[in-house]
């Protein structure tokens, strides 16, 4: 814990107690610093202004070992609703898509919006029971951003399984704190900006061997080539033979924020930070209970209490960021947050 102690010491600058990573995680001092290492560059006309694709490069294998996949496994975007809106597009009309009830919006609104699948939803905790013989998606995200809850994703797995359909995985409230494993499925997202540590414009999308047979790369640019630059004018010779064929350009920017960052979290060691993250979310629900307060029940650094979205308006005038989501106030507390950030959370609602 003391080589987590030295790094939020060295890169987290912030002086307010900041509990909302759940909405949008603090960059590090030196993410910060490669951000405007590359304006300054751009600004004064210099080649490194351009943006480097070897640290785009650097990013999907740091993420790829986060989440333990090969990097020919991992594709580059900009957005969770854009990598999902490419599966939705994959699938036959009158597919049937099954989501829990409740979930994040960019996991469900892609299939939603084509109007010829079935979208059909049911409890978090009885999604696998709600597997059926129709199924072709279980689209579920690993931890629900809006209270914390996370689903039996091995359960979940094996109904799919012998269903004979696909499932989809969001990680974005889960990598970056939980030990992760996108092994089983056949496909992943992962926004940046939260628990990576990044910033809004780097998400991820994992994709099995036997999926990215049936994923057409709707968006492919040159940059989805396999030979990137013998591809810049008129159609491509020939699709990048892994995941990178479904890559979106890269927003440089956010990329060249990303490697430092996804470098931070392998330097810190995942388990290290979900002892951590879990140890703060623990004291954070024992305070609340002795307050006489029911934070939605379970483990993960997202603690939600429902009914007390109101507080956060007067919570964040006095210094204390947290979210207001789905009629509960909502904290979630990561490597940059202390013991003290907990307590003086406890002490802005008593």
């Amino acid at each position: 814990m003391d080589l987590l102690a030295d790094i939020a010491r060295a890169e987290f600058t912030h002086t307010s107690t900041y509990a909302n990573t759940a909405t949008c995680g603090i960059l590090p001092r030196g993410a910060a610093a490669a951000v405007r290492e590359l304006i300054d560059a751009a600004g004064a006309g210099a080649p490194a202004g351009f943006g480097d694709f070897a640290r785009v490069e650097h990013v999907r294998e740091r993420f790829a070992r986060l989440v333990s996949v090969a990097p020919a496994r991992v594709a580059v975007g900009s957005a969770v609703a854009t990598h999902v809106g490419l599966i939705a597009a994959s699938l036959p009309a009158g597919a049937e898509v099954l989501c829990p009830e409740g979930e994040f919006a960019s996991v469900i609104n892609p299939f939603v919006v084509r109007g010829d699948l079935k979208v059909r939803f049911a409890p978090l905790e009885a999604l696998a029971e709600a597997v059926g013989p129709a199924t072709a998606l279980v689209a579920v995200s690993a931890v629900q951003s809006a209270d914390g809850r996370a689903v039996d994703l091995a359960a979940v797995r094996a109904a799919a399984s012998s269903a004979g359909a696909r499932m989809l995985v969001d990680a974005t409230q889960a990598a970056g704190w939980l030990p992760f494993d996108a092994t089983p499925y056949d496909y992943t997202v992962t926004a940046g900006y939260k628990w990576l540590l990044a910033l809004r414009g780097v998400s991820f999308l994992t994709v099995s061997e036997e999926a990215q047979e049936h994923l057409v790369p709707l968006h492919a640019g040159w940059v989805a080539a396999e030979s990137m630059w013998d591809a810049t004018y008129g159609p491509m010779r020939q699709l990048a033979h892994d995941a990178r064929r479904f890559d979106e350009s890269p927003a440089f920017v956010a990329y060249h924020a990303a490697e430092f960052s996804l470098g931070l979290l392998e330097r810190a060691g995942i388990d290290a930070v979900h002892a951590h993250d879990t140890a703060l979310a623990a004291r954070y629900r024992a305070g609340l209970a002795r307050l006489g307060l029911d934070p939605v029940p379970g483990t993960a650094p997202i603690v939600s209490v429902p009914g007390l979205a109101h507080r956060q308006p007067a919570l964040a005038a006095a210094g204390v960021h947290t979210a207001a989501r789905a009629g509960s106030l909502r904290a979630s507390f990561h490597l940059y947050n202390t013991e003290a950030d907990v307590d003086r959370l406890l002490d802005a609602l008593t």
